[in-house]
């Protein structure tokens, strides 16, 4: 517990506030620009082009949805940490907060995007699956905050699981910002490397966290794993298909190639066996210190 005196309710809203906003942070670091548009009116360069409060852009679907989970995943962390006079009213002004900045950058993104856009049919379509993509994420991070903050254990480690995923796409926003050239490249292979190691390590930790006690613990753990094996297989495939310029006018050859990667990707154990034996080796120590420092308190006791 971050403290021992329980807070006031009302306390949770501003926690909430900044849990969003440090959830954007990979997006406000580049300073908020557009990336650049496809379909937008004018030739504007990325630097001409408006500020807006999330990254939309075909290009940046994976840091979009990341932005708006990891807030919603630190506000959780903090609900589950920090005691409360009244955890269900406490739960929601969490929530009340987070949505606050969430979907006010939503509304004022699309806003921006869609004054900007050219007055064709591709345009509205790119427009509605943003701002769908952008509303099914921040509905995603309404659950993850509820089962961090209030769940047992198990479905809290289901939900850390998941935001292990996007935490990758988001250290990957904070390491490698939009509009900036990496150039060096044994950093540029370093910082690759911390992506792929950091979700392995948390759903890790959360195992051990959890514990393996109950077979609800034990399933918990399985889809943990499972999630962190499939998740950025799902991410890779989105991106390559919604990246392409191609496929943007052929919305069923889209999905076409998204199944096709996300298969290819998904069984491919050179992609995915060293992050999920990392996974597993992690959970065991913790699981196995957990059991030592049990042993040695109940001996003191």
């Amino acid at each position: 517990m971050l403290s021992r005196n329980p807070l006031p309710s009302l306390v949770f809203l501003p926690i909430g506030v900044v849990s969003a906003i440090l959830g954007l942070l990979p997006w406000i670091i580049t300073g908020m620009r557009l990336p650049l548009q496809n379909l937008w009116a004018t030739g504007a360069l990325p630097g001409q082009l408006p500020i807006a409060l999330l990254p939309f852009s075909q290009y940046s679907i994976d840091l979009i949805v990341a932005v708006l989970l990891i807030g919603s995943t630190i506000a959780g962390i903090a609900g589950r940490a920090v005691p409360a006079r009244h955890p269900g009213t406490a739960l929601l002004a969490l929530l009340g907060g987070v949505l606050l900045v969430q979907v006010i950058a939503t509304v004022q993104t699309a806003i921006v995007v869609g004054q900007g856009l050219s007055n064709r049919a591709e345009s509205k379509i790119y427009l509605l699956v943003l701002v769908g993509g952008s509303v099914g994420a921040i509905l995603l991070g309404v659950g993850l905050l509820a089962l961090i903050a209030r769940a047992p254990r198990a479905g809290a480690l289901i939900a850390v699981s998941i935001a292990a995923v996007a935490f990758s796409s988001w250290l990957g926003g904070i390491f490698f910002p939009i509009g900036r050239v990496m150039t060096d490249p044994a950093v540029t292979a370093v910082l690759g490397e911390v992506m792929l190691v950091v979700p392995a390590v948390i759903v890790g930790v959360a195992i051990a966290w959890c514990g393996v006690a109950t077979v609800g613990r034990v399933l918990a753990a399985l889809v943990g794993l499972a999630v962190l094996w499939s998740g950025p297989a799902l991410v890779t495939a989105v991106s390559a298909a919604a990246g392409s310029r191609v496929l943007a006018h052929y919305p069923s050859d889209m999905v076409d190639q998204a199944v096709r990667v996300f298969g290819a990707a998904l069984f491919l154990p050179q992609l995915w066996l060293p992050t999920l034996a990392l996974a597993i080796a992690v959970a065991a120590v913790g699981l196995v210190a957990r059991r030592v420092i049990a042993k040695r308190s109940a001996a003191a006791a």
